[in-house]
């Protein structure tokens, strides 16, 4: 067991947990006053649903020896309810249920990205049962495909994308940003428009959202370093080229908007950093610092353009998942194809760095099959859901907002009064005993 990996792993994990509240807050942030608690309900909830799904059969499906070598799913009974991670494997240079927990995240998480595009009209009780079943069905799969490593001895056969394609993803560009994207497109889709749509409330809580994206960053650190599953070198560049591409892509994402608005705003920094750190997700490990330079300024340039296109194209994307993650997600990938230098932690040439067109090839296609995949399962199970059970809040309820008409609660007392539950009190007397000045004065 290595032991100084593991210290890494624990705390990359707890990073990556602290991305949870600050997911909630950059989403909780943008949305009205009276959705606020809401969209934070959502991701939470979506945590929780994922946490215990990944613990029955998640980790199993996603980690499990491939059914007939196909590399599509994972063995669902291999690990079931992961009472066999108890145990410290021998052969193991970490604690499997270290993994196993570290992983459980990345799923959670990406489940949560979705609910920003459904903000303010999907009933709590419906994104619940949405949650669950698009973990199944999509995610769980789509991560096999991505993160499952064939083992050394060939006794477990991992995804085709990672072994059979030889794409490069190094933390989730595909399994993750373009998987969670492309779901929220198909979504917003099914569910529909807002009513006031494209007329709708601005953020409520600006420095809520930097916060939130503060927070995010600085999870971003173990989400991306932690994928290297190691103390070493490799995590320690994996940082260094996250932190680059964020920084670039902030400026780019400003510089679009002081072009085109006349105004670099503070929700323009958060958004330009959260492009940054999508886009370098699969790329972290591949590209140099200059590399992570330009795939931040790409991100930082190509989705606030992207976001534009909702109100042309006529889909209602509350908080932009689909120009942030799917955009963004799409442009890291590819640009590996490009950018991956050899002297990287993966050790692949790209296009520009005299590998051919091997590599950007086969970034295409694993691009392209999640893509594919996601869009039309989520595709299908939104609209049986919308059949069986009903995702829509009522109008009244939409018009009243989310907060007071799903949890009976308000984010903000905006009366002035301060009443709380009753609260038991001595009984007071009806005759006052008369006072002396000596008793006030001693």
């Amino acid at each position: 067991m290595d032991t100084g990996s593991t210290a890494w792993i624990l705390a990359s994990t707890a990073a990556v947990l602290l991305m949870v509240p600050g997911l909630a807050l950059f989403y909780g942030g943008m949305v009205g006053v009276r959705g606020v608690l809401n969209m934070i309900m959502m991701t939470f909830g979506a945590v929780a649903v994922v946490g215990v799904l990944w613990t029955l059969f998640g980790y199993s499906a996603v980690f499990g020896d491939s059914y007939g070598g196909l590399g599509l799913l994972g063995n669902v009974t291999e690990h079931l309810g992961l009472g066999d991670l108890l145990k410290e494997d021998p052969q193991a240079t970490l604690p499997p249920a270290l993994v196993a927990v570290f992983q459980a995240l990345f799923a959670a998480i990406t489940v949560a990205l979705i609910s920003g595009a459904l903000a303010d009209r999907i009933t709590f009780g419906g994104w619940l049962v949405f949650a669950g079943l698009w973990a199944v069905l999509v995610y769980f799969p789509v991560a096999h495909w991505v993160f499952a490593f064939d083992s050394a001895d060939g006794g477990l056969i991992g995804g085709w994308i990672v072994n059979k394609l030889g794409a490069v993803d190094f933390a989730g560009g595909t399994a993750v940003h373009i998987n969670a994207g492309v779901a929220a497109l198909a979504a917003v889709l099914v569910i529909g428009r807002r009513r006031s749509w494209p007329r709708v409330t601005r953020p409520h809580n600006l420095p809520l959202v930097m916060l939130g994206a503060g927070i995010l960053w600085f999870g971003w650190m173990g989400f991306n370093g932690g994928s290297a599953l190691a103390a070493g070198n490799a995590a320690s560049v994996v940082l260094l080229t996250t932190f680059n591409a964020t920084c670039a892509a902030m400026l780019a994402w400003l510089l679009v908007e002081r072009i085109r608005d006349k105004h670099a705003t503070s929700l323009g920094a958060a958004s330009g950093a959260i492009a940054g750190l999508v886009a370098i997700t699969p790329a972290c490990g591949a590209v140099s610092p200059m590399g992570a330079l330009a795939v931040g300024a790409v991100a930082g340039v190509i989705c606030p353009l992207a976001i534009g296109l909702k109100y042309k194209l006529g889909y209602d994307d509350a908080l932009d998942v689909v120009g942030v993650h799917l955009v963004g997600g799409v442009a890291g990938t590819l640009l590996i194809g490009f950018l991956a230098t050899e002297d990287a932690p993966n050790g692949r040439a790209g296009l520009f760095y005299g590998g051919g067109w091997g590599l950007l090839g086969a970034q295409a296609v694993a691009a392209l099959a999640v893509l594919a995949y996601s869009f039309v399962v989520t595709l299908v199970l939104a609209l049986a859901l919308k059949k069986v059970i009903g995702l829509r809040l009522s109008d009244e309820q939409e018009a009243s907002g989310a907060d007071l008409a799903v949890h009976a609660e308000n984010a903000y007392d905006m009366s002035g009064e301060s009443f709380g539950p009753a609260i038991s009190q001595p009984a007071v007397r009806t005759a006052a005993k008369p006072v002396k000045v000596s008793d006030v004065v001693g």
